[in-house]
């Protein structure tokens, strides 16, 4: 039977055993460090003491110690002045390969009291790998007829930094035929293609030897190089194609050598020689890659075993050539599927090697314990998976009858920032119809963050669009809160069809975590365009005018009217009609075309003049339409002179306008008063000056009307110029004309009409006679 002392030992030994499980987890503090790789052994790392908040001489009071996990030493604790240092140099590629972040956890442990502290130290990456080509010299088979702008894939260059450190561009030795372009591919890597610029001549040149370099984005930057030979071949038409472009596959990791992964399969459609194709490894690292392919079945085997926890998934480049020396490439993803293979590694740390039976509660050691396999095989808290532990510890003594306690712990996981928002959809497609109201709601987008409090409230942003010119500011706009659309202006669709852009989703963690999505914009259109005739032309000074010979035959071409539309779809779909005609049924228009076509023969009866209007109507909803009028002259046959357009004919024989004949009469009336009065003014000067018993002369009474001479000139109808000797007979007190003659010399008009308005006895003569 045991004592009561014995069964209180064992009560405290279990219940400390238990919380000791959780302290690995469970500490209450965390500290991280970063350090760049490669750095000297004995390099300061930080001070514990001022980072703990401790004095220098409590780390050794304390009993601190370091404890890493794995047991494998990184860092070395100077006690008496704090500082840590690093035990030896650390490679980021060896310690954690192509993770990233390279992140080594250790603990510090203060055993009196007992304090347990997580921390970190975090590798960084130097640029210490220069890029390597797995080959020094790629062969190209290339047929002479390949076109300008084919592509021709390249193998990559292996460089084992991460980062900006890795592999950023490939360049190619200056030449006349090719250029290389670098792109990205799914997992992060960038890798080459090589296009023609310049068609090849197997005759001028049969063969090609440039030099293919690699640049990683170190400062300064590091490089690789190898030789690409370009054979020149004869014609060979197609290339082989993969029946898909990426193959994913899974395998579990204790999967027996040799055994299936997947098979490819390409295809060529050339015969013969050209169209038969085999299967190789595209980058050929035979070191690295641990499959196999059948050049001629295309099956992929495995040829060395695979270790989930060393490298857990695979980017097999595939390459099928035909005889020709043709390529096609094609991916496959292969992801290693975890097994339980690794047991539970325990690390321990003993704190007291022994202890008086009589002691009371006290830490002896601590351990803790980790598997490297993953999943249900091993996993760390998630809060996001669950949230809360209910943990009840049992302790039950030997005694009979037996007696037990039982003790509930809840412990409850508090949120990191470890979850990046995620959209709903990796693009939006938004339509919008054109001559939309300004702030017009276009659509939204959404994203999630499974984290919680802060940490997963998300805020939205426009991003900078990839075309500078695009005013992205000026055409939509986002809410920051909950992420809808805006369009800022009203889109024309004729302007703009579509745009694309960019929308970043940021929580407010510390440090935030972002995600993007693409958001493309297509503007519906609306029919807002009527048709616009380009033939015949409606603002021209004179009418087009057509002419038809009498003789023509039912559906003889006319004319044609050409119209566009400046909306699309069936918005710019036209029809023709004929609205009005001089004569119905003479003529006829096509309705998808606009040709007018006579629509039976012509006779004498027609009239020789017809005028025809078209109208031009789009598919719109509600139609827009235009009109056109047209000229058509009936000739006999086309030596006959071109008649006048109607217009200008009906214009010449268009009546006067009254008011016009009635101002011209009364200026011709006036005109003639005023000459006839000149004429008498004139004629009784002369019949004063002459004198009285002139033979062959008018007999005037002396003094009575003095004699003048009349000149009229060459005016108006008369080609020149005429005098006459105008006499009055006397006496009679009448002025009646005697006799008129002509005589010379002459006395110029001008004079005379000078005297009568110089001289007033000549004008109160005239005004008077």
């Amino acid at each position: 039977m045991e004592t009561a002392p014995a069964k209180t030992l064992q009560k405290r030994q279990v219940l400390f055993l238990a919380i000791l499980f959780l302290l690995w987890e469970a500490g209450s503090e965390e500290i991280r460090y970063s350090m760049p790789e490669e750095t000297e052994s004995g390099s300061f790392v930080a001070n514990l003491a001022k980072d703990l908040g401790l004095r220098v001489g409590e780390l050794a009071t304390r009993g601190t110690r370091i404890h890493y996990k794995g047991n494998k030493q990184l860092l070395q604790l100077d006690i008496t002045t704090g500082n840590l240092l690093l035990y030896e140099k650390l490679d980021r590629e060896v310690l954690c390969r192509a993770t990233d972040p390279c992140i080594l956890h250790f603990q510090l442990l203060l055993e009196n009291p007992v304090q347990i502290i997580q921390a970190d130290l975090q590798l960084t990456d130097i640029n210490d790998h220069s890029p390597e080509f797995l080959e020094r010299e790629m062969l190209l088979k290339i047929p002479e007829s390949v076109q300008t702008g084919t592509v021709f894939p390249l193998k990559i260059a292996q460089d084992f930094d991460i980062g900006s450190n890795t592999v950023q561009n490939y360049t190619i030795s200056p030449n006349s035929h090719f250029h290389v372009v670098t792109h990205h591919r799914g997992d992060g890597k960038k890798y080459p293609e090589l296009v023609l610029d310049k068609a090849l001549d197997r005759e001028q040149q049969p063969e090609l030897s440039l030099t293919l370099t690699a640049l990683d984005g170190g400062a300064p930057p590091r490089s690789g190089a190898t030789t690409v030979r370009i054979e020149v071949v004869d014609i060979n038409d197609n290339a082989p194609e993969f029946l898909q472009s990426v193959y994913e596959v899974q395998i579990p990791e204790n999967s027996p050598l040799n055994s299936l992964v997947v098979a490819v399969s390409a295809r060529d459609l050339d015969a013969g020689t050209y169209g038969k194709v085999a299967y190789a490894l595209f980058q050929g690292d035979e070191v690295t890659q641990p499959f196999v392919i059948d050049e001629i079945t295309g099956e992929i085997s495995l040829k060395r075993a695979l270790d989930f926890e060393a490298t857990r998934f695979y980017n097999v480049e595939i390459a099928a050539t035909d005889g020709g020396g043709l390529s096609g490439k094609c991916t496959v993803a292969i992801e290693v599927v975890d097994v339980n293979d690794n047991a539970p590694e325990l690390t321990m740390s003993r704190l007291i090697s022994s202890i008086p039976e009589n002691s009371p509660e006290t830490v002896v050691a601590v351990f803790s314990v980790s598997d490297p396999d993953s999943g249900e095989n091993e996993r760390p808290l998630d809060r996001e998976e669950r949230a809360e532990y209910n943990i009840t510890i049992t302790v039950t003594d030997m005694g009979t009858p037996r007696l037990k306690t039982e003790h509930n712990i809840t412990v409850l996981v508090s949120d990191v920032n470890d979850n990046a928002p995620a959209f709903t959809q990796t693009s939006y497609t938004l339509w919008v119809l054109e001559n939309n109201s300004p702030a017009l709601h276009i659509g939204s987008v959404s994203a999630t963050d499974s984290d919680a409090g802060a940490n997963a409230q998300v805020t939205y942003s426009l991003l900078p669009p990839p075309d500078p010119l695009l005013p992205l500011a000026s055409l939509v706009s986002i809410n920051p809160d909950n992420g809808h659309l805006f369009a800022l202006t009203s889109l024309d669709y004729e302007a703009l069809r579509a745009f694309e852009f960019r929308v970043g989703a940021t929580d407010r963690g510390s440090p935030a975590l972002s995600s993007q999505a693409l958001v493309r914009v297509l503007v519906a259109d609306a029919n807002d365009n009527a048709p616009f005739v380009l033939y015949p032309l409606q603002n021209a000074s004179a009418p087009c005018t057509e002419l038809v010979p009498r003789a023509a035959e039912p559906g003889y071409l006319v004319t044609k009217v050409v119209a566009v539309d400046g909306d699309a779809g069936q918005n710019a779909w036209l029809s023709y009609q004929l609205l009005k005609a001089t004569e119905p049924g003479l003529f006829g228009v096509w309705a998808h075309n606009g040709e007018v076509r006579t629509a039976r023969l012509l006779s004498e009866r027609d009239a020789p003049k017809q005028r025809l209007v078209v109208l031009v109507k789009d598919n719109g909803e509600p139609p827009l339409s235009a009109s056109v009028t047209l000229h058509v002259l009936l000739v006999d046959g086309f030596s006959q002179p071109y008649l006048p357009p109607p217009e200008a004919e009906a214009a010449a024989a268009a009546p006067a306008d009254p008011l016009t004949v009635y101002l011209v009469v009364a200026l011709a009336s006036v005109s003639s008063l005023f000459l006839f009065s000149v004429l008498v003014f004139v004629a009784v000067r002369l019949c004063r000056r002459g004198g009285a018993g002139s033979a062959g002369r008018c007999p005037v009474p002396e003094g009575h009307f003095p004699g003048h001479l009349v000149d009229v000139s060459g005016m108006g109808t008369l080609s020149q110029s005429y005098q006459y000797e105008v006499c009055l007979t006397g006496g009679t007190g009448t002025g009646e004309f005697k006799c008129l003659k002509p005589i010379l010399p002459t006395f110029p008009l001008q004079d005379t009409v000078r005297e009568i308005k110089e001289n007033p006895t000549v004008r109160n003569s005239f005004l008077f006679n």
